[in-house]
């Protein structure tokens, strides 16, 4: 009886120091978001950068797929109509596969009976007009590429100041606490570095697509141009 009376207090010391250990646990394991909160108010302006250029990349992304799409046996569907002299047909195959490389097309067939300079003329200025819509707002990851690493330092140094003004105060140094809240600010610029250089790859990515595409159409209005050029046409 005396042996159990004298485990009891080692018993609930043990309880005591697992409850400390799993409270201490739990005060370090934190989820990704409250990780990121604790990084200031600048985490959220980079938290909405981290969203727009997510939505831009990804309509960017999924337009510029579309319009790259190849359109099957659409110049050899144009060579024939127009060798056949049927140019509505031709116009027809162009509206019905409505990318951007056909509409091209369809403003050169609009165009024949013309001078080959300015059937060439409006091809150019379609390309043009089509490039210029495949790359709307692809800009903007650029900027959000170098805006968001700066606003991470930015917080990281309002974060260090204020640091060191509760130093001041309190008239000593605590390495515990200067340490801990230094790490809890370096937050700030390591996520501003994260979604700089997701932003940077994904402009990146976008600008090697629609390089991809501008090569196709440049292709295909040299094929058309000759195809234009052969007797009888």
């Amino acid at each position: 009886m005396s042996l159990l009376q004298s485990n009891l207090p080692v018993d609930t010391l043990n309880q005591a120091q697992q409850q400390a250990i799993e409270l201490a646990t739990q005060h370090e394991n934190l989820n990704l978001l409250q990780l990121l909160m604790k990084g200031g108010w600048i985490m959220i302006p980079i938290l909405l950068l981290f969203f727009l250029g997510l939505v831009i990349f990804i309509e960017r992304y999924i337009t510029i797929r579309n319009a790259s799409k190849a359109d099957g046996g659409l110049m050899a569907q144009i060579k024939s109509n127009v060798l056949s002299g049927k140019l509505d047909s031709a116009i027809a195959v162009c509206r019905s596969s409505n990318s951007a490389l056909a509409r091209m097309l369809q403003k050169g067939l609009t165009r024949v009976g013309r001078p080959i300079k300015d059937i060439e003329a409006a091809i150019e200025n379609a390309g043009k007009l089509e490039v210029s819509r495949l790359e709307k707002n692809i800009n903007i990851l650029g900027i959000i590429a170098g805006i968001a690493p700066m606003l991470g330092f930015v917080g990281t140094i309002f974060g260090v100041i204020q640091i060191f003004r509760d130093v001041e105060i309190a008239g000593g140094i605590d390495i515990g606490s200067v340490s801990g809240g230094l790490y809890v600010k370096m937050i700030a610029s390591a996520s501003g570095l994260t979604i700089g250089i997701l932003a940077y790859i994904g402009y990146h990515i976008l600008n090697m697509m629609v390089e991809r595409l501008i090569l196709k159409m440049e292709t295909e209005a040299v094929e058309f141009i000759d195809l234009l050029d052969e007797p009888g046409v």
